[in-house]
């Protein structure tokens, strides 16, 4: 009989009948005295036996949650272990990881998920460059320039003229910055300020030979103009510059060593119609050259020297000849990304090699996690010491469970034919089984598998179309895992209802029943108690009837 039809059975044959109350034991247990009939403690007593239903469906309850926590946790471990082999079955996992060893700090190499793994030679003839200009040297960034201008042209002879000074864009090196970085021209611009004042310092947004710039500034035509200032205690290079005046041109040269105090005397000594003066301040030595009627110099009042040409990187890979705009190297090797950090003085030697680090923990986790399982499920069947075995020692599922797990580990791989392989079981990775059904690993044996026969291990996991044995064990567990139809799934939502049958009958027990049955003894024992009160005094008015007197003897 099922325990809803037994409590169907005792509410129909005990909730319209009235609960007899035995005076006589009821005077016995208190000698007649009222004060002894706790009519609280006595009720309890009987609601305590009517309850004797509920106990056992409690305990029920109590069988069911305990299989549903060791249920819920065979769940979660086995779905670990699923989780672990899909992470060995997919063409983006652990498998397909791949490391790059470099002979050389000059080149250091990433290679993207499923390279193919090989040797490869490179090297670095030269670095890729970025195009960068730097100005003469101004008091502050703040400080008006003198008037001026400069062009900027492109690689490709795309040119820009901005004017400097005298009111217009550039009139301070802050505007310079700002007119530049807000013109699209693919440069950034910056202030820079040492001790000795501020630059205009410019750089491509872009590396290489196609984002190379160069910068000219207009010649100066003027009565008064004035050097760029070097650093007092220098000398000036061999160069040489134009001077016009009264209708003649003079080339001026000057040597190596030389100074603007020499270089002044020089060209006074030449009658050139001009007045030449070295002078110095706080940011270093210039020279000065004033005339009474204007003259052209070759020079710009405020002019812009090249610090670096945009050039691009110089290598060879297995002896193709490559050129990039970047250090940062793709398509010289497919699915490998190049860092070129110096120019290589010998051949560099990049290996391409299965990520054996990543590979490992993989396995390792798979093991650790089935051990986990493996563990869980046992325990079910282990004898305790209360002589019984795990609450869910005779389901069905969890006993199909252990023989699932242990199985699944006796797969064995088939070359594909005409090949061989060294890794055809679980074994020849170093993982054996002990005698309580958990894995060990042997992490010599695995290691020597995984660096001297990497193909041979994922071709293991993966199969040739990933039907490897991680694709067998985890349709295996999948029967139990599948959330929807899963045998956990369903196992765990029989006993959810079960648990939620057995609450609606300790509910409907108590309003049907225990409420009612409440009620009428309470009634009872407290009609009983009253009686018990009047007894002393039905009793002397009994004596008095019967002629009893004080001493107990009767009048004639």
């Amino acid at each position: 009989m099922s325990s809803v039809s037994a409590v169907n059975t005792l509410l129909n044959g005990t909730t319209t009948n009235t609960p007899s109350i035995n005076i006589s034991s009821i005077l016995a247990a208190t000698s007649g005295n009222a004060s002894a009939l706790d009519v609280t403690a006595a009720v309890a007593a009987g609601i305590y036996a009517d309850r004797a239903p509920e106990r056992v469906w409690e305990a029920d309850q109590t069988t069911l949650t305990s299989q549903t926590t060791a249920l819920t946790a065979i769940q979660t471990a086995t779905a670990a272990v699923t989780s672990d082999l899909q992470s060995l079955n997919t063409l983006t996992g652990p498998l397909a990881a791949r490391t790059v060893a470099s002979s050389s700090a000059d080149v250091t190499a990433t290679a993207a998920t499923g390279t193919v793994a090989g040797d490869h030679v490179v090297v670095v003839n030269s670095l890729a460059t970025t195009g960068a200009w730097y100005s003469d040297l101004a008091t502050g960034p703040t400080a008006t320039l003198p008037s001026s201008s400069m062009t900027l042209t492109t690689a490709a002879g795309v040119s820009k003229t901005i004017a400097i000074g005298s009111g217009a864009a550039g009139d301070t090196l802050n505007d310079l910055a700002n007119t530049i970085n807000g013109d699209g021209f693919g440069l950034t611009a910056s202030v820079v300020s040492d001790s000795t004042g501020s630059r205009l310092a410019l750089i491509a947004n872009t590396s290489g030979a196609a984002g190379d710039f160069s910068i000219t500034s207009a010649n100066y035509t003027g009565t008064s103009w004035t050097s760029a200032d070097i650093p007092t205690g220098d000398s000036l290079g061999a160069n040489s510059f134009t001077l016009a005046s009264g209708g003649t041109t003079t080339t001026i040269s000057t040597t190596a060593g030389e100074t603007y105090a020499t270089l002044a005397s020089d060209i006074n000594g030449m009658n050139l119609g001009v007045t030449a003066t070295a002078g110095s301040d706080a940011n270093g030595t210039s020279l000065s050259i004033a005339g009474a009627t204007a003259f052209t110099i070759s020079e710009p009042s405020f002019g812009f020297t090249q610090a670096t040409a945009g050039a691009n990187a110089s290598l060879t890979v297995d002896g193709v000849p490559i050129s990039s705009a970047s250090n940062t190297v793709t398509g010289a090797i497919s699915g490998v990304t190049l860092n070129l950090l110096g120019a290589s003085a010998v051949p560099v030697d990049l290996a391409v090699a299965s990520d054996t680090g990543q590979v490992s923990t993989a396995i390792n986790q798979l093991v650790t996690d089935y051990n986990t399982a493996i563990g869980l499920v046992n325990a079910q069947f282990t004898v305790g010491t209360s002589g019984t075995e795990g609450s869910l020692g005779s389901d069905s599922n969890v006993v199909s469970l252990q023989s699932t797990l242990e199985q699944a580990l006796n797969y064995v791989a088939t070359p594909a034919t005409g090949t061989t392989t060294t890794v055809s079981t679980l074994s020849d990775l170093g993982i054996t089984m002990n005698p309580d059904g958990t894995l060990s690993v042997d992490s010599t044996t695995l290691s020597s598998a995984l660096t001297n026969n990497a193909g041979d291990v994922q071709n293991f996991f993966e199969g040739t179309a990933l039907n490897g044995f991680a694709n067998s064990m985890n349709t295996a567990l999948n029967t139990y895992t599948e959330p929807a139809t899963g045998a956990f799934t369903l196992d765990l939502s029989g006993i959810s209802a079960s648990n939620s049958d057995l609450t609606t009958e300790i509910n409907n027990f108590e309003t049907n029943y225990i409420a009612n049955q409440q009620t009428v003894l309470t009634a009872m024992y407290s009609s009983a108690e009253i009686a018990l009160q009047n007894l002393p005094r039905e009793m002397q008015q009994i004596q008095a009837e019967l002629g009893n007197n004080a001493n107990g003897s009767s009048s004639s």
